[in-house]
């Protein structure tokens, strides 16, 4: 499995932050203005995350967790607050430098897959790879598929692969780039249970290899398997800490 790359010390803004503490969220808040009135998907989230940890982003649509996705990945900017990436202030650094961080720390697996039809399950691998600019793409592309066990079906477009092949393909393409936060939005969403749970034992085991992976879910069961699960209810995050119960092991899921 690819190991994960470190934010560019070149870029903008990053200092000497702990190394141990990756993410760093102080007073985050993110309005939206809806005419008159003003909606909040966010308010005054505080909250660090360190390296190589699974951690899960619970609560009901709407709370908020695909808004703080967002915000951690530099797709969205806050009302107040702020965000830093492996010490780079996301908050202060100009749109090309928020390009730039995001290209070199986070990469996304999302509910939809978001492959390129046109494409194959390595020329979509390999994209990652190359947009990240990592060296041997080519060879990159080939143990990420190895990885997650496409080898035999790399030369298939994404609609001759099932749900759970494709998630794989999104899955191999994040881990291509070299990033060290993996950010999941429902990863299992479309998928069936075994689909499903083939797919967070690939996500489980990438800490181990030194990545970061967040899971943004409404499932409860899917905390069982975190490090720490941080609940948002109204924008807000109403628990934090280790899973109720213990944390138990992917295949003891159920739902």
């Amino acid at each position: 499995m690819t190991k994960a790359a470190s934010p560019d010390p070149a870029t903008p803004g990053t200092g000497s932050a702990d190394q141990r503490t990756l993410i760093e969220l102080s007073g985050l808040t993110r309005r939206y203005e809806t005419g008159e009135t003003g909606v909040s998907a966010l308010e005054d989230v505080n909250l660090s995350v360190s390296n190589s940890s699974f951690v899960v982003i619970l609560g009901p649509s709407g709370c908020g967790k695909t808004t703080l996705l967002n915000l951690i990945g530099a797709l969205d900017t806050p009302t107040a607050g702020t965000v830093r990436l492996g010490g780079a202030d996301l908050t202060r650094a100009s749109p090309r430098e928020r390009r730039e961080i995001r290209r070199h720390t986070v990469s996304f697996v999302f509910q939809s897959f978001n492959l390129f039809p046109a494409l194959t399950a390595r020329e979509n691998v390999q994209f990652g790879a190359e947009v990240a600019g990592r060296a041997r793409a080519a060879e990159v592309t080939e143990e990420v598929l190895d990885g997650v066990g496409l080898t035999e079906r790399s030369d298939h477009f994404p609609h001759q692969l099932s749900g759970g092949e494709q998630q794989r393909v999104a899955i191999a393409r994040a881990l291509a780039t070299g990033n060290p936060i993996l950010l999941a939005d429902e990863p299992t969403g479309e998928l069936d249970f075994h689909s499903g749970v083939a797919i967070l034992g690939l996500l489980r085991v990438q800490p181990a290899v030194g990545h970061t992976v967040l899971v943004v879910t409404h499932n409860r069961e899917i905390a069982r398997i975190a490090d720490r699960v941080i609940e948002l209810s109204s924008g807000r995050i109403v628990a934090d800490g280790p899973p109720p119960g213990g944390q138990r092991a992917v295949s003891e899921l159920h739902w």
